[in-house]
Protein backbone atom coordinates (compact mmCIF):
# COMPACT_ATOMS: atom_id res chain seq x y z
CA UNK A 1 0.00 0.00 0.00
CA UNK A 2 1.46 3.34 -0.72
CA UNK A 3 2.19 6.22 1.71
CA UNK A 4 0.53 9.34 1.49
CA UNK A 5 2.13 12.16 3.12
CA UNK A 6 0.40 14.80 5.57
CA UNK A 7 0.89 18.06 6.86
CA UNK A 8 -0.93 19.96 9.92
CA UNK A 9 -3.45 22.47 8.31
CA UNK A 10 -4.56 23.35 11.74
CA UNK A 11 -6.76 22.81 14.85
CA UNK A 12 -10.26 23.68 16.11
CA UNK A 13 -12.23 23.45 19.26
CA UNK A 14 -15.30 20.67 18.33
CA UNK A 15 -18.87 21.92 18.64
CA UNK A 16 -19.63 18.43 18.66
CA UNK A 17 -17.91 16.86 21.10
CA UNK A 18 -17.60 18.99 24.46
CA UNK A 19 -13.99 19.76 24.72
CA UNK A 20 -12.21 17.89 22.34
CA UNK A 21 -10.90 19.69 19.05
CA UNK A 22 -10.94 19.14 15.50
CA UNK A 23 -6.86 18.44 13.59
CA UNK A 24 -6.92 18.87 10.44
CA UNK A 25 -4.44 16.98 8.28
CA UNK A 26 -3.67 18.35 4.99
CA UNK A 27 -2.63 15.75 2.12
CA UNK A 28 0.17 17.35 0.92
CA UNK A 29 -0.03 16.33 -3.16
CA UNK A 30 -3.78 16.82 -3.24
CA UNK A 31 -6.80 18.55 -1.91
CA UNK A 32 -8.19 16.53 0.79
CA UNK A 33 -8.12 16.70 4.54
CA UNK A 34 -8.40 14.30 7.30
CA UNK A 35 -10.01 15.40 10.17
CA UNK A 36 -9.29 13.65 13.72
CA UNK A 37 -10.71 14.25 16.79
CA UNK A 38 -8.63 15.27 19.79
CA UNK A 39 -8.49 15.72 23.65
CA UNK A 40 -7.67 19.08 24.68
CA UNK A 41 -4.86 18.51 26.37
CA UNK A 42 -2.76 16.85 22.91
CA UNK A 43 -4.37 20.01 21.01
CA UNK A 44 -2.74 22.06 23.48
CA UNK A 45 0.36 20.15 23.16
CA UNK A 46 0.68 20.25 19.39
CA UNK A 47 -0.58 23.96 19.29
CA UNK A 48 2.22 24.53 21.52
CA UNK A 49 4.96 22.93 19.10
CA UNK A 50 3.56 24.96 16.38
CA UNK A 51 3.85 28.59 18.01
CA UNK A 52 7.07 28.39 17.62
CA UNK A 53 7.36 32.04 20.11
CA UNK A 54 5.28 30.41 23.02
CA UNK A 55 7.91 28.37 24.89
CA UNK A 56 6.32 26.78 28.23
CA UNK A 57 8.35 27.63 31.92
CA UNK A 58 8.82 23.78 32.03
CA UNK A 59 8.46 20.52 29.89
CA UNK A 60 4.90 19.27 28.43
CA UNK A 61 4.86 15.22 28.71
CA UNK A 62 6.00 15.33 24.90
CA UNK A 63 9.08 17.84 25.55
CA UNK A 64 9.64 15.62 28.13
CA UNK A 65 9.42 12.00 25.82
CA UNK A 66 11.61 14.50 23.52
CA UNK A 67 14.37 15.40 26.23
CA UNK A 68 14.41 11.79 27.21
CA UNK A 69 14.92 10.65 23.72
CA UNK A 70 17.45 12.97 22.67
CA UNK A 71 19.17 12.04 26.09
CA UNK A 72 19.64 8.46 24.69
CA UNK A 73 19.90 9.22 21.39
CA UNK A 74 16.58 8.08 20.09
CA UNK A 75 15.11 9.37 16.91
CA UNK A 76 11.47 9.55 15.54
CA UNK A 77 12.20 9.19 12.10
CA UNK A 78 8.61 9.16 10.90
CA UNK A 79 4.75 8.91 12.31
CA UNK A 80 2.30 6.89 10.38
CA UNK A 81 -1.62 6.09 10.41
CA UNK A 82 -1.92 2.97 9.69
CA UNK A 83 -5.25 1.91 10.97
CA UNK A 84 -8.77 3.31 10.99
CA UNK A 85 -11.40 1.34 13.21
CA UNK A 86 -14.82 2.61 14.05
CA UNK A 87 -13.81 6.21 13.37
CA UNK A 88 -10.27 5.79 15.45
CA UNK A 89 -7.27 6.42 14.11
CA UNK A 90 -4.32 3.86 15.53
CA UNK A 91 -0.62 5.15 14.22
CA UNK A 92 2.55 3.95 14.78
CA UNK A 93 6.49 5.74 15.90
CA UNK A 94 8.97 4.80 13.58
CA UNK A 95 11.85 5.26 16.14
CA UNK A 96 15.63 5.21 15.46
CA UNK A 97 18.73 4.27 17.86
CA UNK A 98 21.95 3.45 16.87
CA UNK A 99 20.73 2.65 12.99
CA UNK A 100 18.43 -0.09 14.34
CA UNK A 101 14.63 0.81 13.96
CA UNK A 102 11.99 0.23 16.32
CA UNK A 103 7.83 0.68 15.73
CA UNK A 104 6.53 1.95 18.38
CA UNK A 105 2.59 2.07 18.85
CA UNK A 106 1.04 5.50 19.66
CA UNK A 107 -2.31 7.27 19.78
CA UNK A 108 -2.50 9.55 16.79
CA UNK A 109 -2.38 13.03 18.97
CA UNK A 110 0.79 11.52 20.76
CA UNK A 111 2.06 10.68 17.35
CA UNK A 112 1.29 13.81 15.87
CA UNK A 113 2.39 15.80 18.66
CA UNK A 114 5.81 14.34 19.01
CA UNK A 115 6.27 14.23 14.81
CA UNK A 116 5.79 17.99 15.20
CA UNK A 117 9.16 18.10 17.98
CA UNK A 118 11.14 15.40 16.03
CA UNK A 119 10.69 16.89 12.68
CA UNK A 120 9.40 13.94 11.21
CA UNK A 121 7.08 13.71 8.31
CA UNK A 122 3.49 12.41 8.60
CA UNK A 123 2.02 9.59 6.43
CA UNK A 124 -0.91 7.88 6.00
CA UNK A 125 -1.98 5.11 3.98
CA UNK A 126 -4.10 5.79 0.42
CA UNK A 127 -6.95 3.47 1.55
CA UNK A 128 -7.35 5.64 4.43
CA UNK A 129 -7.64 8.88 3.40
CA UNK A 130 -9.80 7.67 0.70
CA UNK A 131 -12.00 6.20 3.24
CA UNK A 132 -11.94 9.42 5.31
CA UNK A 133 -10.22 12.05 3.72
CA UNK A 134 -12.84 14.98 3.02
CA UNK A 135 -12.63 17.90 1.04
CA UNK A 136 -13.24 21.41 2.62
CA UNK A 137 -14.42 24.54 1.25
CA UNK A 138 -11.96 26.99 1.68
CA UNK A 139 -12.73 30.93 1.46
CA UNK A 140 -10.89 32.42 -1.35
CA UNK A 141 -9.80 35.34 -0.07
CA UNK A 142 -8.42 34.05 2.99
CA UNK A 143 -6.26 31.40 1.10
CA UNK A 144 -4.97 34.29 -0.62
CA UNK A 145 -4.01 36.08 2.12
CA UNK A 146 -2.09 33.07 4.29
CA UNK A 147 1.23 32.48 3.15
CA UNK A 148 1.21 29.36 4.84
CA UNK A 149 -0.63 26.82 5.70
CA UNK A 150 -0.28 26.25 9.18
CA UNK A 151 -1.88 30.40 9.17
CA UNK A 152 -5.00 29.62 8.25
CA UNK A 153 -7.45 28.80 10.75
CA UNK A 154 -9.45 25.86 10.27
CA UNK A 155 -12.76 27.80 11.74
CA UNK A 156 -11.93 29.29 8.12
CA UNK A 157 -12.01 26.03 6.32
CA UNK A 158 -14.89 23.87 7.74
CA UNK A 159 -18.37 25.49 7.05
CA UNK A 160 -20.62 24.84 10.37
CA UNK A 161 -17.88 27.26 12.14
CA UNK A 162 -18.43 30.97 11.26
CA UNK A 163 -17.64 32.76 14.43
CA UNK A 164 -14.87 33.46 16.32
CA UNK A 165 -14.39 32.13 20.19
CA UNK A 166 -16.32 35.18 22.31
CA UNK A 167 -13.07 35.30 24.30
CA UNK A 168 -11.71 37.07 21.13
CA UNK A 169 -13.85 39.65 21.28
CA UNK A 170 -12.25 40.90 24.40
CA UNK A 171 -8.86 40.93 23.09
CA UNK A 172 -10.03 43.44 20.31
CA UNK A 173 -10.59 45.81 22.74
CA UNK A 174 -7.08 45.78 24.57
CA UNK A 175 -3.83 47.31 23.09
CA UNK A 176 -0.91 45.83 22.16
CA UNK A 177 1.00 46.26 25.23
CA UNK A 178 -1.92 45.43 27.24
CA UNK A 179 -2.12 41.99 25.02
CA UNK A 180 1.67 41.69 25.21
CA UNK A 181 1.67 41.39 29.23
CA UNK A 182 -1.50 39.13 29.06
CA UNK A 183 0.39 36.64 26.49
CA UNK A 184 3.37 36.86 29.40
CA UNK A 185 1.25 35.59 31.49
CA UNK A 186 -1.05 33.19 29.98
CA UNK A 187 2.59 31.29 29.45
CA UNK A 188 3.84 31.64 33.07
CA UNK A 189 0.15 30.30 33.93
CA UNK A 190 0.80 27.14 31.49
CA UNK A 191 -2.42 28.48 30.00
CA UNK A 192 -1.47 27.75 26.39
CA UNK A 193 -4.99 27.57 24.99
CA UNK A 194 -5.26 31.47 26.25
CA UNK A 195 -1.62 32.41 24.61
CA UNK A 196 -2.38 31.19 21.63
CA UNK A 197 -5.38 33.30 20.93
CA UNK A 198 -3.71 35.83 22.36
CA UNK A 199 -0.97 35.30 19.87
CA UNK A 200 -3.28 35.41 17.09
CA UNK A 201 -4.52 39.07 18.17
CA UNK A 202 -1.37 40.06 18.68
CA UNK A 203 -0.58 38.45 14.92
CA UNK A 204 -3.24 40.49 12.79
CA UNK A 205 -2.38 44.32 14.64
Amino acid sequence: MSLVRLNIKGISYSQTQNGAYALILNEVDGDRKLPIVIGAFEAQSIAIALEKEIRPPRPLTHDLFKNFSDRFDITVKQVIIHKLVDGVFYSSLICERDKIEEIIDARTSDAIALALRFQAPIFTYKNILDKAGIYLKVNPEKENEASDNDDVLVEDLIAEEHEQPSAQDVYKSKTLDELNQLLTEAVMNEDYEKAVKIRDEISKR
